[in-house]
């Protein structure tokens, strides 16, 4: 079963600096050691007011244990160092075990 970290950005002060700071923190997300997958999501506007979440990120790891051992290493602490700068516009930080419940769809 995986485990998952969803973080939720919420809009930024400045969203051009964010971006580009953004940009070194997925460098280093992607050293991580035993992250298997890392996927970005921007939600849309669905009645033309900027949503409250600007961006979303998906982490998932083997297990909690292994997001756990992951969270010990000198590159996840690299990575963290900067997300208080980053996120000018709020962070929140969700774990669980995803449970697959639908068709795959393939």
């Amino acid at each position: 079963m995986v485990h998952r970290m969803v973080v939720q950005y919420g809009q930024p002060t400045d969203a051009a600096v964010f971006e580009e700071r953004y940009q070194e923190h997925v460098r280093l997300i992607n050293e991580v050691p035993g992250v298997l997958r890392y996927t970005l999501g921007r939600p849309t506007s669905r009645d033309g007011e900027p949503p409250a979440t600007y961006l979303v990120a998906e982490l998932d790891f083997a297990s909690a244990e292994a997001m756990a051992a992951a969270m010990r290493t000198p590159e996840w602490a690299a990575a963290g160092e900067g997300v208080p700068v980053l996120a000018t516009g709020g962070v929140s930080v969700t774990f669980f075990d995803v449970e697959d419940v639908g068709p795959r769809g393939d």
